[in-house]
Parts: structure tokens; C-alpha cells; sequence
């Protein structure tokens, strides 16, 4: 265990002495009541504790200071419990030292909610008492749970930030810092370059912005090591070009580049823990805006790979702009290529908001990823790259349309035209995220979210160790 250099804020080393926080499910609560001195137990009963979940109770001790806490936590099931239960905590109690005692289920997960529970974007407003800090549970690994920790609030950052100051050049300037911090090489294509470099795509869809679009390539590792490439999708901010959202449509859109911010953290995660790859992470940024310059309906546009591609709708300018990336990224044949995308209103239809559906023709690939989706805690569900669909995106005038034109299977086509511009590597899937969370629960604060990235740390960690 690494615990002993751990450096979150929010973290203590184990062993200290704090306030205990017990949790209980109910069947366990009447012996556990029967147990506590007179005073706790009174005041216990005073609040009407019975241990439901997500009820705490606050116990003092003789001269009336905060001794412990109880917890009511669902019944020990990996169906009914969330792992993150205990870190509901972290933002309700008073400031102090805490350490999670009984029924926490999996140390290491019930810690990292408290942690990710403990997340606060303050960059608009005043700042708020400091959150409660947790003691380190014995044998879990201090320094993992800062990587994961930390990771995720750059992701969340990045994502709750206004668009009005978080534009391409904002990407692209995070994941230069990121490469300076871990001595990654980065370079960057931008504005009509972008041409002249073979990336028309990307600059159809960014070119209507005052904000140049840019393609950002970070490259980190060792020349021999296994290529592990993330692709993120970085729309700044989506008004859905010519065809225009709706108001409400348009509200949350500085969550597009949603995408991207997973695919920093992951690269993040990643070379903090230095694993053993050769990492590559690709990011187009732009911002799909409406003026003289707008691309159309109808157009057909070139692509990187040599595809032309039909416009059937500009509001669906991710894939395009990933399809340039992805193939960029296929070219040199990496053993692992995964994309992270805000891509479809589909895949929330299918799977709501908090489970992403992922794609992949490599059926090993897909059960690790499940397996490891429920050991971390980021949930990921295996949708269909259906042939039968492929036709769907057949153009009269083109290679292929970027939408199907009709109103079933959205998501899955979306994925479809992604897997057309991939060939050349050895594993490839694609995640389709909504990188916001509507309302707070444990470990998922409402806002911004970070999602599939310590799942993809996970299996690159497992595929291929630290150095």
C-alpha cells in the first residue's frame, strides 16, 4: 500500500484519531442499539434513527461534543447498495475528522465517495467551509484514491466551467498543462491549418466560430511500450449550427466537450500512475457556432480518411469531428483506441443519464470492460454495432450521411459512423456519455460529470501494469 504519501486534502492518514462514522443496515440496528451507552442511545431514538438508508444520526458524548455517527446503509447486496453510500457524509457533517467503521461494503469505493461526494466547482461564487476530512481506510491506497480524486474534479472543472470562458484554445491550454505536469510531448493544429494538415472535418464544423477550431495531440511514454490512444470529443459549446436547438436544448451545451474532459482524466489518471503504454490523446475542439460561415444541410463535406460525407443535419457535428480524429488516431494501428463523446440524446433515452452505453466489435474487450465498469463503480452498459443498420447512413450523393434520417436507433448509427473511420487498430470502443449529472447523489454531486474515465484507467491499468 501506497497510503503513506497520500496528498488530497480531503485525506488522513490511517490510523488517525476522529469522529467515527458507523454504518448500519437495519436488520443490524436493534443489536447495535442495545450496545450503545444510555446517553448515545437516547439521542439515537430522539432523532427516530432506525437506520433506513441514507439517515444519519449525530451522538455526543458526556459533555455534549459530537462522539460518533450512525449511517443507515441499504443491506449488503451488490444489487441494492451503492458503494459510494457512506460518502453522502462528506458534505452534510460539520467540519472534522472522520473515519467509516461497520457495514462501508468496499473500503476503497466507499472512500473515493467521499471524496467525489466532497467536490465543489466555486469558481463563480464565494468559496464554502471546507468539507469534512476522512481518515484512509486500513489497506486501501492513498495515492490511488487522490489520482482517481483529482482526476475528476480537472474533468468536472472543465465541464462546469461557462463556455463564455471556456472555449477551444481553454482545451487546448488543459491539456498543455496536463503534458507539462507529466512531461508529455503536445502540439496543436488550429484554424485554417487544420486544411492545409488534412483535417477538413474538423474545420467545417469550426469554422462559423470566432474561437478557431484546433486539433490537440498529446504523446507520452516510452517509444516500445503498448499505444493506448483516447479520443474526446470537444464541442465548446453546441448551438446545433443551421439547424439550431431550442432553447432548452441549448442550455446545457457547455457540457458538449463532455467528452474530452473524460479522455484528459483518463490520460491524467493514467500518467500519474505511470502505466506502462505509450499514450496518445486527441482532442478536436471546437465550437459549433451559426454565421456566414456555417456549414449547411446538404453539404458534402472531405474527410480525413478519404470519405465524403453528406449532411443531413449540423446539430450532429460530433461524429464528424471525431471521425477525423479517430481516423488520425487509427493510422498508426494502436492496440487499445477508445472515444469518449457527448454524442446522442438516443443513448439517454435508452439508458438515462447516469449509464453510457459503450461499442465494440471485440467481444473480450467488452466483458472486461463490464467486469471492471461494476468494480469501479462507473457504470458502462454494451449496446450493438448492428450491420443491418450500417445502411441507414447511405447518402445518394455521398459515401455515407452523418445522420440516418429517421427517428430509430440513433445512438447505434451514430456509433456506426464512428466504426467507419477505424480499421487499422488492434481494439477499438466507443463511449457515448452524458457528462452531467441531473441531481446529487452519493459521489455524483449535481453538474458536471466525469464518466468512463477510472473505468479505462482500470483496464489500462490491468492490460498493462505500471512501470
Amino acid at each position: 500500500m501506497r497510503g503513506s504519501s497520500i496528498v488530497h486534502p480531503l485525506l488522513l492518514p490511517a490510523g488517525t484519531s476522529a469522529i467515527s462514522v458507523h454504518c448500519v443496515a437495519k436488520a443490524d440496528w436493534p443489536a447495535l442499539r442495545d450496545g450503545l451507552a444510555p446517553v448515545p442511545r437516547s439521542f439515537a431514538l430522539a432523532q427516530g434513527f432506525e437506520a433506513r438508508p441514507g439517515q444519519h444520526a449525530l451522538l455526543p458524548d458526556a459533555a455534549g461534543a459530537l462522539a460518533a455517527v450512525l449511517l443507515g446503509v441499504e443491506p449488503t447486496s451488490p444489487r441494492r447498495r451503492d458503494p459510494f453510500a457512506p460518502g453522502r457524509l462528506a458534505t452534510t457533517l460539520p467540519p472534522g475528522d472522520y473515519a467509516l467503521a461497520g457495514d462501508i461494503g468496499d473500503a476503497g469505493l466507499a472512500a473515493l465517495g467521499w471524496l467525489l461526494t466532497a467536490y465543489r466547482f466555486e469558481r463563480y461564487r464565494k468559496p464554502k467551509p471546507a468539507a469534512a476530512r476522512l481518515v484512509l481506510p486500513e489497506g486501501v491506497d492513498g495515492e490511488e484514491l487522490s489520482n482517481l480524486a483529482e482526476a475528476s474534479a480537472l474533468a468536472r472543472d472543465l465541464v462546469n466551467t461557462s463556455a463564455a470562458d471556456l472555449g477551444p484554445a481553454e482545451i487546448e491550454a488543459a491539456i498543455y498543462a496536463l503534458g507539462e505536469t507529466h512531461g508529455a510531448e503536445v502540439s496543436s493544429t488550429v484554424g485554417d491549418d487544420l486544411l492545409v494538415a488534412n483535417f477538413p472535418m474538423i474545420h467545417a464544423v469550426g469554422r462559423a466560430s470566432p474561437r478557431a477550431p484546433r486539433l490537440i495531440d498529446l504523446r507520452w511514454g516510452k517509444q516500445g511500450d503498448p499505444k493506448l490512444t483516447l479520443v474526446g470529443k470537444g464541442v465548446a459549446f453546441d448551438t446545433g449550427g443551421l439547424n439550431l436547438k431550442t432553447d432548452a436544448g441549448m442550455l446545457l451545451m457547455k457540457k458538449d466537450m463532455g467528452g474530452a474532459a473524460a479522455a484528459i482524466a483518463a490520460a491524467s489518471m493514467i500518467m500519474r500512475a505511470k502505466l506502462k503504454v505509450r499514450l496518445r490523446l486527441v482532442v478536436p475542439a471546437v465550437e459549433n457556432a451559426v454565421s456566414g460561415a456555417s456549414f449547411r444541410p446538404g453539404d458534402v463535406l472531405q474527410s480525413r480518411k478519404g470519405l465524403t460525407v453528406e449532411i443531413g443535419n449540423t446539430d450532429a457535428e460530433g461524429r464528424l469531428i471525431l471521425a477525423d480524429a479517430l481516423a488520425l488516431a487509427d493510422e498508426e494501428a494502436p492496440e487499445l483506441l477508445v472515444d469518449f463523446a457527448t454524442l446522442t440524446g438516443a443513448a439517454r433515452v435508452a439508458l438515462g443519464p447516469d449509464l453510457p452505453p459503450f461499442y465494440t466489435h471485440d467481444d473480450g474487450l467488452a466483458a472486461e470492460i463490464a467486469r471492471l465498469a461494476a468494480a469501479a463503480n462507473d457504470p458502462a452498459w454494451r449496446m450493438p454495432l448492428w450491420p443491418p443498420y450500417d445502411g441507414m447512413l447511405d447518402s445518394k450523393i455521398a459515401d455515407l450521411n452523418n445522420v440516418s434520417g429517421g427517428a430509430f436507433a440513433g445512438s447505434v448509427t451514430a456509433a456506426l459512423f464512428l466504426n467507419r473511420f477505424v480499421e487499422k487498430s488492434r481494439s477499438y470502443a466507443h463511449f457515448d456519455i452524458y457528462g452531467w449529472n441531473p441531481s446529487t447523489r452519493p459521489g455524483r454531486p449535481e453538474g458536471g460529470e466525469c464518466q468512463a474515465a477510472r473505468l479505462i484507467y482500470a483496464l489500462a491499468k490491468q492490460l498493462y501494469g505500471a512501470r
